[in-house]
Formats: C-alpha cells, sequence, structure tokens
C-alpha cells in the first residue's frame, strides 16, 4: 500500500471510530453505575438510557461496563447500592429518583452523580444552583412550576361534574408535601374543593388510602407523584378502576398501566439527556460545570378503555389535544 492510500485508509479509521471514545484513556472501559426502583424485566427508564448510550456511541459490553443494581420496587436497598458502586470506584452514578440520588450523595462527594428526576434540585439541597450545580451533582428538574394545575384543568375539562378532588402522594418523598400545596391551591381556584391529602408508603397501603378517599367522597383522584407509586402502578390503576375514580396521574407509563389521564414530564426523554450528561462527564466534563437542565418535552395521554370502564365520555376536543390516545 503507498503512503496516500495508507493515510487515506487511517483517516477514515479515525473518522469511523465512536464518538465515545474520545478523551478515554487507551485501553479503559469506562463503568458507570444506575440505581434504580425498578426490576431488569420491567425498565423503560433503564431501556431509554441504554438506547441513547448506544446512539452516543457506547455500548455495554463492548465499550462501557454498567454496574445494574435494581431496587425492584421499593428504596429500601439504596444506601447499600450506593456504598456498593462507590467502592467499585466506577466513573458515573446514574441515580434514577430522588431517593437513590440521596443515597449516592451521601456516599460520596466525588464522583459525579447524575440524576434524571430531581423534584427540587436546590430545595433538595443537591445543586446550589441549577445554572452552576457546583459540585458533583447534576441532572434534570421532573417537575415545572405549573404541572398540577394543567393536571387539574384537563381533569375538570374532561369531567365538568368534578367538585371533589382527593391528593393521593407517596410519603417516601416528603418534598411532594409542598406540590400538594400547590395542587391545594388550584384546585380551589378552578371550583374544585381538594380532600385531605393521603399519603402511602408501601403497596400496602393502597386498599386503606383508597378506602378512606371513598369514604370522603371524591370524584376523581389527582396523583401527587412518588417513586413507589411509579412502579407500583398498574396496582394503583386497579385500585382507582375498583373504587370507580377517575385518576389523573403524572407520565405516560402510569396511563399505559390504566389512569385516566397524564399531563408530564417525558420520562423517555428525561432519561435520553440524561445519557449525554453521562457521555460529557465520561469525556471531561464536571458535574459543576454541567447546568441542570428542566424538563422540555411534555406528554398529554388519555386511556379511552378506563374511560369505558368507568362510563366515561371525554370531549372530542380534550381527545384531539392529546398527544396519545390509548383505546
Amino acid at each position: 500500500m503507498d503512503r496516500r492510500a495508507f493515510l487515506s485508509t487511517l483517516a477514515g479509521s479515525v473518522l469511523a471510530a465512536p464518538l465515545a471514545a474520545e478523551a478515554q484513556p487507551a485501553g479503559k472501559v469506562p463503568r458507570i453505575a444506575f440505581l434504580t426502583t425498578t426490576s431488569p424485566e420491567n425498565s423503560l427508564t433503564a431501556d431509554a438510557f441504554r438506547r441513547a448510550l448506544r446512539d452516543l456511541g457506547y455500548v455495554e459490553g463492548q465499550n462501557l461496563t454498567v454496574e445494574w443494581r435494581w431496587g425492584r420496587g421499593t428504596t429500601e436497598r439504596f444506601p447499600e447500592f450506593a456504598a456498593d458502586v462507590v467502592r467499585l470506584n466506577v466513573d458515573v452514578i446514574v441515580a434514577a429518583n430522588t431517593a437513590a440520588g440521596r443515597a449516592a450523595q451521601r456516599a460520596t462527594k466525588t464522583i459525579p452523580i447524575v440524576i434524571p428526576t430531581m423534584t427540587d434540585p436546590v430545595g433538595d439541597g443537591f445543586v446550589a444552583s441549577l445554572a452552576q450545580p457546583g459540585g458533583n451533582i447534576t441532572g434534570l428538574s421532573f417537575q415545572s412550576p405549573d404541572l398540577q394545575g394543567k393536571r387539574l384543568q384537563v381533569l375538570k375539562e374532561a369531567l365538568p361534574s368534578v367538585s371533589r378532588v382527593a391528593l393521593l402522594m407517596d410519603s417516601n418523598e416528603t418534598k411532594y408535601r409542598l406540590v400538594a400545596k400547590e395542587a391545594e391551591s388550584v384546585a380551589r381556584a378552578i371550583g374544585v374543593r381538594p380532600q385531605p391529602l393521603v399519603e402511602v408508603q408501601n403497596p400496602t397501603d393502597l386498599p386503606a388510602a383508597f378506602s378512606r378517599i371513598t369514604r370522603d367522597r371524591a370524584d376523581a383522584v389527582l396523583i401527587i407523584g412518588g417513586t413507589m407509586l411509579y412502579v407500583n402502578r398498574a396496582l394503583l390503576a386497579q385500585h382507582a378502576l375498583k373504587a370507580r375514580l377517575p385518576m389523573v396521574c403524572d407520565v405516560r407509563e402510569d396511563v399505559e398501566a390504566g389512569c385516566l389521564m397524564s399531563y408530564g414530564a417525558s420520562l423517555d426523554d428525561l432519561f435520553h439527556q440524561a445519557a449525554k450528561f453521562v457521555a460529557r462527564i465520561l469525556r471531561g466534563a464536571r458535574p459543576s460545570d454541567l447546568p441542570v437542565e428542566q424538563p422540555t418535552k411534555f406528554e398529554f395521554v388519555i386511556n379511552l378503555k378506563t374511560a369505558k370502564a368507568l362510563g366515561l365520555t371525554i370531549p372530542p376536543s380534550l381527545l384531539q389535544r392529546a398527544d396519545q390516545v390509548i383505546e
């Protein structure tokens, strides 16, 4: 091969090399950790994260090692998981929710941490400010100030006769009490009476919670949020349907499990963005220099199968505005 052909071949191979290889020491395969409440056989967020990593040139088992830590429906083992991956000296920890982020934060002040679903990044003490995180944590905020208002508005538009709404919250994440107060204020402003906040800690608390909601004669249920409720969304939807209560939830996955409606940030998009944070850190960026991002993609989803089971008719004008209608 002559010199010109050799240089051409060399240039082509460099251009074809995956972007993931940039800034990585020769022969070093980066190792990251992923802490989640979900299970390996059913984790939509983990699947979205994997897809995004592949799009960025990182393929698990080839040029990336991932230490998966599955909570399988609970947050109880997060301190153990965090301590374990810190001992392994991973390059980045991805904490799928606030509880995982808190455990990781307590376990290390040096290993970069990416949290895709922070409820209140500054208030929770994860970052100094959204623009300048200042420590070893960055990621994305899950909440938007007017989300509860939008959820209550679409509920009232779908069911104009609703006069009492129950607020159901995961008590494992106390920051959601502030969100509940916001929902109470919005409910009163649109002529809906909020019932006293109902808190649940475990799936076994749901039957008693719905018994209380029924006794309070609520017309509908607004889910305030929480990892435990998300992981047990199918069971949550079953209880709501059994109680004949329409329910407004956080995200599309809740509606796919049987909730009547949702309006909220796209989890798929949040975990795609989290993968981009990880890629930037692996290439040399510092979490303290990566501003926390706000959600940019929101989804309005309606489950017509659930509406039919509850004997409800959703106005055509609302169906036309939905990003997805499940039939």
